[in-house]
Formats: C-alpha cells, sequence, structure tokens
C-alpha cells in the first residue's frame, strides 16, 4: 500500500509573520518563498499545513511530477546536481515513502516563480493561490520546474 504524499510550495515571503508561522514553516523545510517540499500525508502534516494555509499551497503530488521535480531541481550539498543513479535511487526513496529523508540532498527543492504568474497570493484557491489546491499542484509545479 502506497501512502499519498503532498507537495507544499511556499509563495509569500519571509516580512514579518508571527513567530509560530515562522516556526512551523522553518519545521517544514520552507524558509523561503518558491521553495518546495515532499510530505507524508498525515493528521500532523494536514494541521500544520492549515495553520501555515496563508502563506503556502498544498496538494497531492503526481509520480510523473516528483520525477520531474527531482531530475531538474533536487540538489546535493554544495549545490551539486544529483546524476541519473542518483536520482533514480532518490526518486525510489520517495515513491516507497517510508523515509523522505535521503544522505546528502537538501530537504527542499528551489523551484522558480511559475511562467505565466500567479493570480494572487492573498486570495485562497480557486480564486488566489493559497491554501489547499488538490491535484491543481501539479499544474503549478510543471510551471515552477
Amino acid at each position: 500500500m502506497m501512502t499519498k504524499l503532498l507537495a507544499a510550495v511556499r509563495l509569500r515571503g519571509t516580512l514579518k509573520p508571527r513567530k509560530e508561522f515562522n516556526d512551523t514553516l522553518s519545521m517544514m523545510n520552507l524558509r523561503k518563498a518558491n521553495h518546495c517540499v515532499i510530505l507524508i500525508d498525515n493528521a500532523y502534516t494536514r494541521g500544520s499545513l492549515e495553520k501555515v494555509k496563508d502563506f503556502v499551497t498544498y496538494g497531492e503530488v503526481s509520480d510523473a511530477t516528483i520525477e520531474k521535480m527531482v531530475t531538474k531541481r533536487a540538489r546535493k550539498m554544495g549545490d551539486k546536481k544529483l546524476d541519473e543513479k542518483e536520482a533514480a535511487k532518490f526518486v525510489a526513496e520517495i515513491k516507497k515513502s517510508s523515509n523522505l529523508k535521503f544522505p546528502g540532498v537538501k530537504p527542499y527543492f528551489r523551484l522558480s516563480p511559475p511562467s505565466g504568474g500567479l493570480r494572487s497570493v492573498k486570495s485562497h484557491f480557486p480564486k488566489g493561490d493559497l491554501g489547499y489546491r488538490g491535484d491543481n499542484i501539479n499544474k503549478l509545479l510543471e510551471r515552477m520546474i
């Protein structure tokens, strides 16, 4: 049985969030805008994401999007790209989802701002871009990779 995985992307910057929000974002490795993390879908993760929904967008991520993100955006310590063998091993580890930590690989993906821009970082999905967006996270990530 495969567990569902969530992708969370921080859309709003670091200017003056309350300490409790900053701590939660920091624990999830979302320290800067346009950083993305892959998380296991459980009650703890959903609660944390619901708490910081005014700073991030999140949803269920597909395997194809994970593969594309790892091959293009995963980095080793020292900001070096992963080679094909390491990327394949990392993708397999994520799909197993027993442990989303991989020694020597940064726990987040630095993405570019989405091509075509965002609608609003002040309103929630579907009018804006913040909060839970379900499978539509894959479309956003495609534009950001």
